[in-house]
């Protein structure tokens, strides 16, 4: 405490200021808890970024990475101008606004469906049933994709043959691409996805459905007028960071659903980044490309976090 005069020569107590060290070595416990994870980030997260130099330099094995010569952004004009670069496009972009149109709101319909169910043997049993196959591996879900779809064997074009219809090669047509990769998402990854929501709909105050029922609301009012705002800003977040991470759709499947006949719909930016620094070792052109896609990305999350703060939602800062 300190004693100071104010405007009017009165004698006032002020309380003493604490300075920024002394809040650390009062709380540092909870900063030495948070240490490991900084240090985590540092080392695996920012450290490797290093290596985005190599987007604008003529990346030389003998010379390696600091060594090789800066070439600004030739890489970048190179891919700009190829023929491929309008087709990776459209086909990434085509390929995560179908994935998120369909994924993004049916976790969260499934979840509020749950929610209303009164009998909790059956709510965890439907639970248990739509979490399993997230557990199952993408090669495998890939792999019983072409079982089931086989021309010859699949039961799929059994069925089609059994109502009078002619099988379909369907992992060798592109138009069956973008259909097969977001229903197998959906069947993989919708149960999963609702345990975030049903944890935000479990702090929903059971107050104001009672207050609902009570003014007469149905299941579908109390849905409507007290679920879905009670889980808004945890919907709000999960869209940014859907949004954020649009260009970066999932690599491994698409490359392990890519065939020689549908390489005009399945080839995306992360295949192509992994053909051309893997198999062909352009490092330096695969590590060009990559940066354009992060930074679509950020781009991306920047604006629609903005968008959101502007409109007065929960913004992720």
């Amino acid at each position: 405490m300190e004693l100071l005069l104010n405007k009017e020569k009165q004698v006032v107590v002020v309380p003493k200021k604490t300075t920024r060290r002394k809040k650390i070595m009062r709380n540092w416990e909870l900063y030495l808890f948070v240490l490991p994870c900084l240090l985590w980030f540092i080392l695996f997260k920012y450290v490797p970024m290093y290596g985005i130099q190599l987007a604008f330099k003529q990346y030389i094995p003998t010379e390696g990475i600091w060594g090789s010569p800066w070439i600004g952004f030739q890489h970048f004009t190179r891919f700009f101008e190829s023929y491929q670069f309008w087709t990776l496009i459209k086909n990434t972009l085509s390929l995560s606004l179908w994935a998120f149109i369909f994924t993004f709101p049916v976790p969260i319909i499934v979840a509020l469906l749950l929610n209303q169910l009164t009998s909790e043997r059956y709510k965890k049993f439907v639970q248990t049933v739509i979490y399993a196959p997230h557990f199952i591996s993408t090669v495998v879900l890939v792999g019983i994709l072409f079982v089931f779809l086989s021309p010859t064997s699949g039961i799929v074009n059994h069925l089609i043959v059994l109502f009078g219809g002619e099988p379909i090669l369907f992992m060798a047509r592109p138009e069956w691409f973008k259909p097969l990769y977001v229903i197998s998402g959906l069947w993989q990854e919708t149960g999963w996805a609702t345990i975030i929501y049903l944890a935000a709909l479990a702090g929903v105050s059971p107050a104001l459905h009672e207050a609902a029922i009570m003014d007469g609301a149905n299941k579908w009012q109390r849905i409507w007028h007290v679920d879905i705002p009670g889980i808004r800003p945890t919907i709000v977040i999960l869209l940014i960071l859907a949004i954020g991470n649009i260009m970066n759709i999932g690599f491994e499947k698409a490359y392990l659903m890519q065939t020689d006949l549908n390489k005009s719909a399945s080839a995306i930016i992360p295949t192509y980044v992994y053909e051309i620094g893997l198999q062909r070792a352009q490092y330096s052109f695969a590590a060009a490309i990559g940066l354009f896609n992060s930074v679509i990305n950020l781009i991306m999350l920047l604006l629609v976090n903005r968008i959101v703060r502007k409109l007065g939602g929960n913004s992720l800062w």
